[in-house]
């Protein structure tokens, strides 16, 4: 069974974006090498920032925020991957200390990343503020996208949502309880693309800073059938995010 492991922000400026997800989601910040800045909930290190690679801006690739999947073998995850009619942005490279990693796509051009880290890490932690509670995939075709990831990475599904015109969201859990869920893409959304969303204790109250820090509200607050509330929004420099308060 694969699970998120990781999360990653490329910032065009990665010290005002530390800076705003800071004041917003109210995380910590600490340096990781020269270029790299770790974001911390409670003491533990939950997402990275770093600047936009060179080729990424020349190619016109806006700031946005990915996801790493955790995988015991890259080579072998590549491989699978590929079978499975996924692309393959970029084969494995090596970071030490930190592990194995690939930048890759879903066969319908969601990206995400892969990692086989070194040593054991952390389990992510889905409910306390600060870290990443849910995880949404807005695809081509919902169940063929389901199947993929179903197929490689032993997700099974949990349940469904009937949203009226909107279609189904359908539920998925990496162990025993639900982590995310998938839809087909609303017709103006440009190309299938996973969402991430940040645990707050309140989400109207962390709307305000992100507007105060130049963001922008997208959609919400609302109220969702568990009785949690979320939103959507854009950071300064055009990278899209989620927000999620829990039902208390």
């Amino acid at each position: 069974m694969s699970k998120f492991v990781w999360y990653e922000l490329m910032a065009s400026d990665p010290v005002a974006a530390a800076r705003f997800y800071g004041d917003v989601i109210g995380w910590g910040a600490q340096a990781f090498g020269a270029d790299y800045t770790q974001m911390l909930a409670g003491g533990q290190a939950v997402a990275g920032i770093m600047p936009m690679p060179d080729k990424a801006k020349s190619m016109g690739v806006r700031p946005a925020w990915v996801g790493y999947l955790g995988v015991r073998d890259i080579n072998a995850a590549l491989d699978e991957l590929r079978a499975a009619g996924g692309a393959i942005y970029r084969p494995a490279y090596h970071v030490p200390s930190i592990g194995w990693m690939a930048v890759v796509a879903d066969p319908q051009g969601a990206m995400f990343m892969l990692i086989a880290p070194e040593g054991a890490g952390e389990l992510p932690n889905l409910i306390d503020p600060g870290h990443i509670g849910w995880h949404e995939l807005y695809a081509n075709d919902r169940d063929a996208a389901f199947e993929f990831y179903s197929g490689l990475y032993g997700w099974t599904k949990a349940g469904a949502v009937d949203l009226g015109a909107d279609g189904i969201y359908q539920l998925f859990a990496t162990g025993a309880h639900p982590v995310g869920g998938m839809m087909n893409k609303p017709a103006h959304f440009p190309a299938p693309h996973w969402l991430y969303y940040f645990n707050v204790d309140d989400v109207v109250q962390a709307l305000v800073r992100a507007v105060a820090g130049g963001g922008k509200m997208l959609n919400g607050p609302e109220e969702v059938p568990d009785g949690s509330i979320i939103a959507q929004a854009l950071d300064p420099q055009g990278a899209v995010f989620a927000l999620v308060e829990r039902k208390k």
